[in-house]
């Protein structure tokens, strides 16, 4: 195969067959964010301008002098760059040495934008789709039952949603945000006003933890166990704070469940985000405990997932609350004491991203930026979860 990919054909391609990819970008950059494969001999970061290093080497003869021996012959390779014009060269390169090699067009910008729809359940009486935004792993829902629908923490990009609610022919009924995100700029807000549907956030998250400033914007209260009827079914909300002070998770049926930042398919979410790690452990402890005394048939559908290797075999990431309790690192940990969970909470964050703080702010409306700012602001995977 030379044919040149899209993101979507890249992803079709990655769901149905191993691939080879070629990073041409700079170490710094491959590192703040790159196409996750579910091998990590599958994927191998060259730099560009470590190819060109010998001015008076054609490309070609570098790329057979220095990297042949880690290129397969036998694969595509798709080779990636940052908007796809230096993966041109490099793969017109492998080609004349007889590699088969295609380009990611539109490179990781592209990839950015990437957006998947999978549907976790299809009927009448209830649907849940899952979308799926590839490169920053983050996850949200649209949720129908009999011809309306509820969309569970859309991001930025609202056209994904706008598209899916045309093409099942549902018309949105609530816009629910679990909280006031950090790690992505929510489209919740754009979303209502489209549709001139309410949007809906627990008040705890209409402030800015470090600011200490509210949003700027009139929003709904989802107090805890508000019910949201839709259809023929409920959606509940369950304040479980942690993560943040009004984090919430959305009880579907009782049979699916929203998890938002809490639980997650190998690890459990920070605590840390609002600078009171602390004090939020004991409280993402507690929340913990409530959510593991939920039925164990009950399926968790989860804000963010950390890898393609979490996907299941219909390539959504889903897993009942059952198995999580014996599998999930953080909920093992949560069956101890506080004492011993908040050591292991405490040993195990992450970096705390420093755009962070700026992205809760536009989520709030206390900071307005541009299409370019706000691509910025989110490069790069999520860090939400603790570290395992």
């Amino acid at each position: 195969m030379n044919q040149d990919l899209s993101s979507e054909q890249l992803h079709r391609l990655m769901e149905q067959e191993k691939v080879f990819l070629l990073d041409v970008r700079s170490p710094e950059t491959f590192n703040q964010g790159h196409v996750e494969v579910k091998s990590p001999s599958s994927l191998i970061n060259i730099p560009y301008f470590d190819l060109l290093k010998d001015p008076q080497a054609s490309l070609t003869e570098l790329i057979k002098n220095d990297t042949e021996h880690q290129l397969p012959k036998n694969e595509n390779i798709i080779v990636v760059c940052a908007r796809g014009r230096s993966a041109k060269s490099v793969a017109d390169a492998l080609r004349t040495l007889g590699y088969q090699a295609s380009i990611l067009i539109g490179g990781m910008q592209s990839w950015r934008d990437l957006d998947v729809s999978k549907a976790i359940i299809e009927s009448t009486e209830l649907s849940i789709y899952q979308i799926c935004r590839v490169a920053k792993g983050c996850l949200s829902y649209v949720i129908t039952s009999n011809g309306v629908a509820a969309i569970i923490d859309p991001a930025r990009n609202i056209q994904p949603y706008v598209d899916l609610l045309k093409k099942l022919n549902v018309k949105p009924q609530y816009i629910l945000d679990t909280h006031a995100h950090a790690d992505h700029i929510s489209g919740g807000r754009e979303l209502a006003n489209q549709f001139g549907i309410p949007y809906y956030l627990h008040p705890y998250d209409g402030i800015h933890p470090m600011d200490m400033l509210p949003a700027t914007f009139s929003y709904e209260a989802s107090w805890a166990n508000k019910i949201y009827p839709l259809g023929n079914i409920n959606i509940e909300a369950l304040h479980i704070p942690g993560h943040t002070l009004g984090n919430q998770a959305f009880l579907i049926d009782q049979r699916y469940l929203c998890s938002g930042d809490s639980i997650f398919i190998q690890s459990i979410a920070r605590p840390d985000l609002g600078g009171q790690a602390k004090t939020w452990t004991l409280l993402h402890y507690e929340s913990l405990k409530k959510l593991m005394a939920l039925p164990d048939t009950i399926l968790v559908l989860p804000g963010h997932f950390s890898g393609p290797q979490e996907a299941n075999a219909n390539h959504t990431y889903s897993k009942r609350l059952g198995d999580l309790k014996n599998e999930n690192a953080g909920l093992l940990e949560a069956k101890k004491s506080a004492a011993v969970f908040s050591e292991y909470i405490l040993s195990h964050l992450p970096h705390f991203p420093p755009e962070y703080i700026d992205i809760k702010r536009v989520n709030l409306g206390l900071l307005v930026v541009d299409n370019e700012k706000a691509s910025e602001l989110e490069s790069g995977k999520n860090v939400c979860a603790v570290s395992h």
